[in-house]
């Protein structure tokens, strides 16, 4: 029986006080995966990175996040979710100082790929500290909302804090906020977050934990390394490892009585349906948003904090998602309410796209707020789905299987989305013969590294502002074409109902996380 009783009994004070916690972690974990983009022109003329390290300084956190999140979620079943949290966040913290700290691309790579372990230690512990905590549906529902909220809020305010602070410091300050952040949870923690674990979790499996590991990192290079470089030889052999390797994993996790994964639980509509909107609304986003920030200061002129600023229509309407969700589901239904929240985040990429070709930037901000609402009301549905369409003691199961895939739509968003801007970006550029081999390669290689290489008010450049701009408006359409195509899928799968269950019918043979099966 997945059962926890040292979460009982709490008063509806201190559950409430818990879920701020828990809000935090997550908020924190959802701004890094954002706050960094506004300092990429900085740290470009800091450390002179190529565009490849760019990109995997962006998306190197978010790719180990999502190859360790069923591995940690898996031995906090074991030692505690509270215990794992609080060791996470001193590792988070240790992380971020490391991370300020960096004088090369390579040390910088090193200490995100910290951070994305450190935040993997902190992720599965929230949503399933929730299932437990809030044991009434209707309080469950608005918690898992609240946290809905600042995963996808604090997506959206990375740049804006970005901004800040790229202001008046240096960009290592983006990673240095994080520091006081962790001390406070921490101890907030210690004192507010109740026990909770898998009273008989089974055999922890080796095996599996390597092997979903292995399935995710190839598979992401491959498509990093073929919108780069073409399709060859190497990116192909890296593709079909992965898949490989993936297929292995699940056939392992079928066979297994206390499976890593329990991977019946794709067989419910409402949790395939939500996992799969969720992720292609975080793909299109933090893909989208990943150079977007970039384009405001590169393109625009904008300063850090102005550009933060000019992505605070995105934060707003992602966070007023919590007042308008729960009326949202109740008129139209789970499966439509996720399919036109999809459908907003279409529009707002549609018109993104042709906003950044205006002047005005009235025009960017009108567009963003679809966006930001879209994403919100898709990210709170479907997690909300996931946690109610799977009986209590699988909720870390699903916790864990709704985290990894969301974040590895971050890193494949940044991956393939951040590779398409590259990679049109230099389609697009037309450079005069007689032009430095120095800023050539400059300014081939990245639009931020050809601004610091060449003056402001070159000709040059301004062509290559050109080609970002046409870069982001292809990549933006091709992200909404992506979405409305995940919007058409949820209509016609997602019911209208998530079908929350208590546990498991008795007829039903299932396989227990503590190694029991029951017919």
């Amino acid at each position: 029986m997945y059962a926890d009783t040292t979460t009982q009994g709490l008063t509806p004070r201190r559950r409430w006080a818990a879920l701020v916690v828990l809000s935090i972690a997550v908020l924190v974990l959802a701004v890094d995966n954002t706050v960094l983009y506004l300092a990429v022109p900085s740290l470009t003329a800091d450390l002179s990175p190529t565009a490849t390290e760019i990109l995997w300084i962006g998306d190197v956190y978010s790719l180990a996040l999502a190859g360790l999140l069923v591995v940690m979620g898996s031995l906090a079943d074991r030692i505690g979710r509270k215990r794992l949290l609080l060791v996470g966040a001193a590792a988070f913290g240790a992380a971020s100082l490391f991370a300020a700290l960096s004088t090369s691309p390579a040390m910088l790579i090193a200490a995100r790929l910290l951070l994305g372990v450190a935040g993997a230690t902190l992720m599965p512990s929230t949503l399933s500290l929730i299932r437990t905590v809030f044991t009434d549906p209707a309080e469950r529902a608005r918690a898992v909302a609240a946290w809905a909220a600042a995963a996808s809020g604090g997506a959206a305010v990375g740049p804006l804090v970005g901004g800040a602070l790229l202001e008046h410091f240096s960009w290592g300050s983006v990673f240095l906020i994080n520091v006081p952040i962790m001390v406070v949870l921490i101890v907030a923690g210690v004192w507010l977050l109740p026990e909770s674990r898998d009273p008989a979790p089974g055999p922890f499996d080796l095996v599996s934990a390597l092997l979903s590991m292995a399935a995710i990192v190839p598979v992401v290079w491959a498509v990093k390394h073929t919108v780069t470089a073409g399709i060859d030889v190497a990116g192909v052999a890296a593709l079909a490892a992965g898949l490989a390797l993936g297929a292995l994993f699940v056939r392992r996790q079928r066979r297994l009585t206390v499976p890593l994964i329990d991977v019946s639980l794709f067989a419910r509509p409402a949790f395939a349906g939500s996992v799969f909107a969720g992720f292609m609304a975080v793909f299109a986003l933090i893909g989208t948003l990943f150079f977007f920030s970039q384009y405001l200061q590169l393109v625009r002129g904008f300063s850090p904090l102005q550009a933060g600023l000019g992505e605070l229509p995105t934060t707003l309407s992602a966070v007023a998602v919590v007042a308008v969700v729960g009326r949202f589901s109740r008129v139209l239904g789970l499966g439509r309410a996720i399919a036109v929240s999809l459908g907003l985040v279409t529009g707002g990429l549609v018109a993104v796209a042709v906003a950044e070709g205006f002047t005005s930037y009235l025009w960017l901000a009108l567009a963003l707020v679809p966006l930001g609402l879209g994403v919100g009301l898709t990210q709170t549905l479907t997690t909300d789905a996931v946690v109610s369409s799977v009986p209590p003691r699988k909720a870390g199961a699903a916790s864990a299987i709704s985290e990894t895939v969301l974040e590895l739509g971050v890193a494949m968003g940044v991956a393939v989305l951040g590779s398409v801007v590259s990679l049109i970006y230099r389609d697009r550029l037309t450079l005069p013969a007689g032009l430095d081999p120095a800023a050539r390669a400059a300014v081939t290689d990245s639009l931020a590294a050809g601004t610091n290489a060449l003056d402001p008010a070159s000709p040059v450049l301004d062509g290559a502002r050109a080609s970002f701009t046409v870069a982001m408006q292809t990549t933006s359409l091709i992200a909404a074409a992506v979405t409305l195509a995940a919007a058409i899928v949820a209509w016609r799968t997602i019911p209208a109902t998530a079908g929350t269950v208590a546990e498991d019918a008795p007829s039903r043979p299932v396989t227990h996380r503590g190694g029991a099966r029951r017919g």
